[in-house]
């Protein structure tokens, strides 16, 4: 089985709708390059049985799709709601204890303890993706808030609360995020999302507990919060990958800057050469209906057009009615935009190679590759590399050609199956340059990927045992 070859990489959540082996497998077929687990849900033993079911298919199909454990991090709930329903009403007012309790018109559960000495009189609260609006009216700092309600609603149990005007003292993983990450680690994932980074330093955090483990997993930061997009530049740096989590991020800044937001943060991550996922939303309405809507198409397409490496599903394949169809509408979009994209390439000027770097020599190496591809009318890059390096430079030009990396690291045909453009394969380790080379373009002429006459570019090191920085660029005719 060989998954559909867009640049631009699916991410799909996957959930009740979504956890058998059978529906796995077809959502692969139609597109599917990385599986995300949401541990704001299930259990362990739950995940446990998804990445069995991954890894089985991978082994079985030989492919790469890869995994992504998604953590909840400081994520504030309500508790429990009587009869699961209760109707906010304009100029109620309500109390928020930090005690747990059923709640009711009157007194609500607040999962956040600290709620009461983080909050000030005049400041909003935000429950179930803004859909209520409250403005805290007093606190006694201590384990109880009073708040009148703005915009009203029907209120169920443990629904999302954002206060985009509060400082959160939470850290940015809990107890929970620590077992969940350990967890994930210790069972192979690709990558760990982090969500509700503020600053630098909570990634810094987690970096620890990945070394612990010894693992080599990589950060996806998420970014839903206004001090995130404050320091995003030091984020972007320290963060293996962004994804910009366009639903706690709308709710937590004015949601008529999110647009350009996403595509500050991608031009960003483009010029740092970090992969970004755009999520979120893209095709909501496909939880209950079986096409998306010309404005969700359109949304998808300008993501792909925006240079995003990765766009994300969520409750539309976790829980929605048509996960596989769902996938299927989404690789289409992908596909025309794709094809039918005739401009110049906006994206290679982003980061020309800078002297003073101490990557120079690989950068203007990789730099020089995507350029050359395109004057000699190459019809793919091959890129032989071990740490990923070489290949996420590369796809970061966006070059118009095909990139096929090649490894003999078996971690990193996982995790590079989420970076746009670049098609895994696993490779032998050779200590001869040339029989890399020969063995490559063999095996992408078997899949019929290259044929004879066509121009290749290759970018390596040498010698490629020594998995050394970039420094072999060849252009060859098959």
């Amino acid at each position: 089985m060989q998954p559909i070859n867009s640049q631009t990489k699916i991410i799909a959540t996957l959930g009740p709708a979504s956890s058998t082996k059978e529906i796995i497998h077809n959502m692969i077929i139609e597109g599917v390059d990385v599986f995300r687990l949401n541990f704001s849900h299930s259990t362990q033993a739950e995940h446990l049985k998804l990445i069995h079911i991954i890894q089985d298919l991978n082994l079985e199909f030989e492919t790469h799709v890869s995994i992504l454990a998604d953590l909840q991090g400081p994520k504030l709930r309500v508790g429990e709601i009587e009869n699961n329903l209760i109707n906010l009403e304009e100029n109620d007012i309500v109390t928020f204890v930090t005690k747990k309790c059923i709640g009711t018109k009157d007194h609500i559960f607040m999962s956040y303890q600290e709620f009461p000495q983080d909050v000030k009189a005049g400041e909003a609260m935000l429950i179930d993706d803004g859909k209520i609006k409250l403005e805290v009216t007093e606190t006694n700092k201590k384990n109880t808030v009073k708040a009148k309600v703005i915009y009203g609603g029907p209120l169920s149990s443990n629904k999302g609360v954002n206060l985009p005007d509060t400082k959160v003292s939470l850290p940015s993983l809990s107890k929970e995020d620590i077992s969940n990450a350990v967890f994930a680690l210790k069972h192979d994932v690709d990558w760990l999302g982090l969500s509700f980074v503020r600053k630098a330093s909570d990634i810094q955090d987690l970096k620890h507990i990945i070394n612990g483990q010894k693992s080599e997993a990589r950060i996806i930061a998420k970014i839903e919060k206004p001090e995130a997009v404050e320091e995003i530049d030091r984020i972007i740096e320290l963060a293996d990958g962004i994804m910009v989590a366009r639903g706690d991020l709308g709710v937590e800044v004015p949601f008529d800057e999110v647009p350009m937001i996403q595509k500050s943060i991608v031009e960003k991550c483009i010029m740092y050469s970090k992969p970004v996922i755009i999520a979120t939303q893209m095709m909501e309405s496909m939880i209950a209906n079986f096409r998306p809507t010309r404005a969700e198409a359109n949304d998808v397409a300008n993501a792909v057009l925006d240079g995003a490496d990765a766009l994300m599903l969520s409750a539309e394949t976790s829980v929605g009615n048509y996960p596989v169809e769902t996938i299927n509408s989404m690789q289409r979009i992908i596909d025309y935009t794709e094809n039918h994209t005739n401009r110049t390439n906006p994206f290679e000027k982003l980061h020309i190679p800078v002297e003073s770097s101490p990557t120079f020599l690989a950068d203007s190496i990789c730099y020089n590759a995507s350029k050359l591809a395109e004057q000699v009318g190459a019809k793919a890059i091959i890129s032989f590399t071990h740490s990923g390096y070489s290949a996420i430079k590369i796809s970061s030009y966006r070059p118009k050609v095909k990139i096929y990396a090649f490894t003999n690291n078996k971690k990193l045909l996982q995790q590079l199956s989420l970076v746009w453009g670049i098609k895994p394969y696993h490779l032998k380790i050779y200590n001869q340059l040339n029989a890399a080379v020969i063995k490559s373009v063999e095996i992408l002429k078997a899949e019929k990927l290259l044929k004879d006459g066509d121009c290749v570019v290759f970018v390596g090191s040498t010698p490629l045992s020594e998995h050394g920085s970039t420094n072999m660029l060849k252009v060859s005719l098959i």
